[in-house]
């Protein structure tokens, strides 16, 4: 008699597709995917990189832009590629698919910019393994614009390099 093996969650499942996703992304220092689905179908997916045709990290290195926090941090931040999230938005964008009512399933706490993109698009669902460091602008516009958030692992994702 075989023992009974664990069938993982719709969310387990999806969350450990964005690693596997994440694996094509372009840029060493954000490495992470992103997957859209709906009614347990994924529907959209993307990951770090740069925008189609253009220069990628691994090709022509960062393009590195200090960011400061507010509590006064300096960080490095690359602006040569786009988000995982925002690759996935786009990337249904460009075929013609509707995110609305959607779940997002991400590496982190989408930024601000990606979190307005994710309300803009109708996702009414997001998964995240972790938090981000600067994920309070993003729980507060969620929370406005009734976007459920769901954070799997409540530690804050560290990158290499800041």
């Amino acid at each position: 008699m075989s023992e009974t093996r664990a069938r993982p969650t719709w969310d387990e499942y999806y969350l450990g597709l964005i690693n596997e996703i994440g694996k094509r992304a372009t840029c060493d220092r954000g490495i992470s995917g992103c997957v859209v689905a709906r009614d347990n179908r994924m529907i959209a997916a993307g990951y770090v990189g740069a925008p189609s045709g253009m220069p990628h990290c691994d090709e022509a290195g960062h393009l590195l832009r200090k960011v400061i926090d507010e509590d006064g941090t300096v960080r490095q931040h690359c602006v040569r590629t786009i988000h995982a999230e925002q690759n996935a938005i786009c990337q249904a964008a460009r075929h013609g698919i509707s995110l609305q009512g959607g779940t997002l399933y991400c590496k982190m706490e989408p930024c601000r910019v990606c979190a307005m993109l994710i309300i803009s698009a109708g996702i009414k669902r997001v998964v995240a393994q972790r938090r981000y460091h600067a994920g309070q602008d993003t729980r507060e516009l969620f929370r406005q614009a009734g976007v459920e958030l769901v954070v799997a692992e409540d530690t804050v994702e560290q990158y290499e390099n800041q």
